[in-house]
């Protein structure tokens, strides 16, 4: 079978606002929820979904409509989380194509993508069709699925299937008697077609479709003759690609504040579902969280967790992100939260046959953590230089795992150790030809046999921490017989001798 040159498949989303609120709360998807919009008091429903209407529930409905059934949820509509799931939606379908066009409405979604040339990609039509509607339910949307070779053709069948067919794919010339039995509303008439229409006795596609064209145009313009190739699924149309953003970000507002963490992780949990899906979708992994609670009183609260390989582990997410919470809580009750994660590669680190095992990234994730959470964040990692003289001139950086071979040359020859003592200890000194020839030590009297110096350091003179250091290398004897290596420094500044540190 020769694929047809043009095909096309549409996604169409009804209830798009009530859809895209009720998206990360699964504990509302039995219960029969209506989305209002408008000023106080004069709010009225724009959308709900199957449960509220199968109470009876209809857009436009006020507020006090709505209280007369027996318990409905009622939300506000959020455009911002409805943008933000459209985003979503279109970078789904972005796998399977890049070419995706945006043709949403005011209350639905509706997107199409060009599947010409993907069959050796993903298979038939009916195979692909099957694993992009299963790709968008897992993302917590429930939609209508069309493939037609002709645009509007898919365009119009999305819009007219019946809730009960998620999925219907076209045959090559057989639009027309798929789109015969369809309602005329499915065409987006004017008020005055509508009506005409509708005074002529025509109702469904198949009806406009069989009218003579040269008299309908006579009678209603160049435009009928539109109306009348997109009954019969003939009307041509120029593809309009949209490149949507990839951004890993999900957001949601709480219906009530949130004060304990138990509460937040929950909602963290059902978020990070969907982060992970995401990025699986990519061949990616989550390389860092960050935490972005909205508190009561307009303040925010920032964290942002990093393990140090990018995994896709939700529970060793949610474990970081406690540890982390716990040890620095916000100070007020949470009213919404925004997770952004940073993509990274999902590579592996290949091990030789006889190197040593390192230890498993997640417990030492989880290790690092609950230390971090103990001693500070500054005082967790590993230390790095800095290009200074200066005492202490280094600073604390990110634990990583090496991804390869170290290259670096080992050393077999034997090196002392040095054990420098923080804060330094000020001592008494006696010089001899300006040279220290003793010196007393944690309540020890030392006797100088060999002093290695001065070596002069200074620095910083442009700012406040300005300083100058005369170090000492000693080899000391104390009355006891021990020897003492050590390293003295004198800060020229303030005339203070004080012990440094000790050599092993």
């Amino acid at each position: 079978m020769t694929e047809p040159s043009e095909l096309y498949a549409c996604l169409y989303a009804k209830e798009f606002p009530a859809q895209a609120l009720l998206r990360l709360r699964p504990e509302l998807h039995n219960k029969p929820c209506v989305v209002m919009e408008g000023e106080v008091p004069l709010q009225q429903v724009c959308s709900h979904n199957t449960k509220a209407r199968l109470l009876g529930v209809t857009r436009g409905m006020t507020q006090v409509e709505v209280d007369t059934f027996s318990n409905p949820v009622v939300l506000s509509r959020s455009r911002k989380v409805e943008k933000e799931t459209r985003a979503i939606l279109l970078e789904c379908a972005g796998a399977f194509s890049p070419r995706v066009e945006d043709r949403s409405e005011e209350t639905s979604f509706l997107c199409a993508i060009d599947l010409a040339g993907t069959r050796s990609l993903f298979g038939p039509p009916e195979v692909l069709a099957k694993s992009l509607l299963q790709r968008v339910r897992s993302l917590g949307i429930t939609l209508r699925l069309t493939i037609s070779s002709n645009f509007y053709a898919a365009v119009c069948l999305a819009r007219g299937l019946s809730p009960r067919i998620p999925l219907r794919v076209i045959a090559p010339g057989n639009e027309a008697n798929e789109l015969a039995p369809l309602p005329l509303m499915v065409l987006d008439l004017t008020e005055t077609q509508a009506e005409t229409f509708s005074l002529w006795g025509i109702h469904t596609l198949g009806m406009l479709a069989a009218l003579p064209e040269k008299d309908l145009i006579a009678r209603m313009g160049q435009e009928a003759k539109r109306l009348r190739q997109l009954a019969r699924g003939e009307y041509p149309h120029l593809f309009q690609p949209a490149e949507p953003a990839f951004i890993l970000e999900e957001r949601m507002e709480l219906d009530s504040p949130v004060e304990l963490l138990d509460s937040l992780l929950f909602v963290v949990g059902v978020m990070l579902d969907q982060l992970i899906l995401r990025a699986r979708a990519r061949i990616l992994a989550l390389a860092s969280v960050r935490v972005i609670l909205v508190l009561d009183g307009a303040g925010t609260h920032t964290r942002t967790v990093r393990p140090a390989l990018p995994t896709n582990d939700k529970q060793l997410w949610i474990k970081l992100l406690h540890l982390d919470l716990e040890a620095h809580p916000p100070q007020a009750p949470i009213l919404a939260l925004t997770l952004t994660a940073e993509p990274g590669s999902t590579s592996k680190v290949q091990l030789g046959l006889f190197s040593p095992q390192l230890p498993e990234p997640k417990r030492l994730d989880l290790t690092l953590a609950r230390i971090r959470a103990i001693v500070g964040e500054d005082c967790v990692g590993r230390a790095v230089l800095g290009d200074t003289h200066a005492p202490d001139g280094f600073h604390m950086d990110t634990f990583t795992v090496p991804s390869g071979v170290s290259t670096a040359v080992v050393s077999s020859k034997p090196r002392s150790s040095i054990r420098q003592i923080r804060p330094p200890e000020t001592i008494s000194v006696t010089l001899q030809g300006r040279r220290p020839s003793m010196f007393f030590f944690r309540q020890q009297r030392y006797t100088v046999e060999h002093a290695y110096g001065p070596w002069l350091t200074s620095g910083d003179w442009w700012n406040q921490s300005l300083w100058g250091w005369q170090q000492w290398d000693l080899v000391a004897r104390a009355q006891d017989g021990s020897v003492l290596c050590c390293c003295l420094v004198r800060d020229l500044m303030q005339n203070i001798w004080q012990m440094a540190a000790l050599y092993d």
